[in-house]
């Protein structure tokens, strides 16, 4: 599924949080949207989601507007998982990650086999299988972040979007998480804060800066010493690890602000 975006502007009271963001997402692509916090990464995600409609511009799934789509139209096409979510249930688990399968069944039918073997699918592919049975309340952060993510795959996207999903995650699961991403037949679209990971595992980052996007490239391109220091104020490089994986080297915070010029 190809994502794209033409002059996208969303604002806030007033305040422009996305401005003129266009963007061309491949199919199959694993793509990090990089920037410091209140750079509009998560007001982005929510435009191209549906979730907000913005100012000005245009989302296309695979070339087709989705201005005028129903929520349900899109939710068949594109799932999207929030930073955090305020969902205070006494379901089980499974039932959370069933949610999933509303966009494609009747309003008065109940799950069938096939709604089932997805969920239980969804379920092994983010590791909690054994907790299926659980109450929601009952799990951890990193749990109900998880369980998310299987609510998302549990809806058979054909796109991926994803705000910050490493955030309450333990090392292991982020990067079971990354590897999962990275190898998924979806395009995929994640807000990360770690350099590393998207480093390590997207494709093309995206850097947005004031609401703007300023690089796409790969990652050597975009996460440039010179761009670590004028958009994340460290003095840091990309480097490679004793393995051969990408990485960010961090030396320490600048001390003092560099130019925002020629971004």
């Amino acid at each position: 599924m190809r994502i794209t975006s033409e002059g996208l502007s969303w604002s806030a009271s007033g305040m422009p949080i996305v401005r003129g963001v266009s963007l061309d997402i491949a199919p199959g692509e694993t793509v990090g949207l990089l920037g410091p916090k209140g750079s509009g990464k998560s007001s982005l995600l929510r435009c191209l989601a549906g979730l907000r409609k913005p100012d000005a511009g245009a989302v296309h799934f695979d070339g087709r507007p989705v201005r005028d789509w129903s929520a349900r139209r899109i939710a068949r096409r594109i799932a999207f998982v929030e930073q955090d979510s305020a969902l205070d249930t006494d379901l089980r688990v499974a039932d959370v990650v069933g949610l999933g399968r509303t966009p494609f069944r009747d309003r008065w039918r109940g799950p069938h086999d096939t709604d089932r073997a997805v969920v239980a699918a969804a379920l092994d592919r983010v590791g909690l299988t054994a907790l299926a049975g659980r109450t929601w309340k009952a799990l951890s952060g990193g749990e109900r972040q998880r369980a998310h993510i299987a609510r998302a795959l549990a809806q058979q996207p054909y796109g991926l979007l994803l705000d910050e999903p490493t955030n309450h995650l333990d090392v292991k699961h982020q990067l079971e998480l990354m590897e999962l991403l990275a190898g998924a037949d979806q395009t995929v679209l994640v807000a990360l804060h770690d350099l590393s990971l998207a480093a390590r595992y997207c494709d093309r980052p995206r850097l947005m800066h004031h609401g703007r996007l300023v690089a796409s490239a790969t990652p050597a391109a975009v996460l440039t010493s010179r761009h670590l220091a004028q958009i994340f104020e460290v003095d840091a490089e990309l480097a490679t690890d004793a393995r051969g994986h990408a990485a960010i080297t961090y030396r320490g915070p600048l001390r003092t602000t560099v130019p925002q010029t020629a971004l």
